[in-house]
C-alpha cells in the first residue's frame, strides 16, 4: 500500500493540473470542475481532465453520475489516504 501511495504522489506531481486538484481536494469535501477552474484561474476543460484522471485512478468518485454536466466528486478511501500523505510530504513545498 505504501508504495502505491508514493506512486500516486509522483504521478500527481508530474502534471500541474493534478497538483492543483490535489490541493483543492485537501480543503473541500465536494469538487466540481467549474468551481475549481474559477478558484484557480484554469480552464474548466483542464480541470475536468484532472478529475477524470483521478477518477480513473480510483482517487475520487462521482456522486452525481446521472448528470452529464455540473458533476460533483468526492474522495474515495484511497484518495483520502493519498491526500493525507500529500499534506505531510508537501507542507512547505508550495
Amino acid at each position: 500500500m505504501e508504495d502505491s501511495i508514493d506512486e500516486f504522489l509522483g504521478w500527481i506531481l508530474s502534471v500541474d493540473r493534478r497538483v492543483i486538484l490535489m490541493d483543492y481536494l485537501k480543503q473541500h469535501t465536494i469538487a466540481k470542475a467549474s468551481d475549481i477552474a474559477h478558484e484557480t484561474n484554469r480552464s474548466t476543460q483542464n480541470i475536468s481532465r484532472a478529475l477524470k484522471e483521478f477518477e480513473d485512478k480510483g482517487l475520487i468518485r462521482c456522486v452525481t453520475p446521472e448528470k452529464t454536466t455540473w458533476k460533483r466528486y468526492t474522495l474515495t478511501a484511497e484518495g483520502r489516504k493519498v491526500t493525507e500523505k500529500w499534506e505531510v510530504n508537501t507542507s512547505g513545498l508550495f
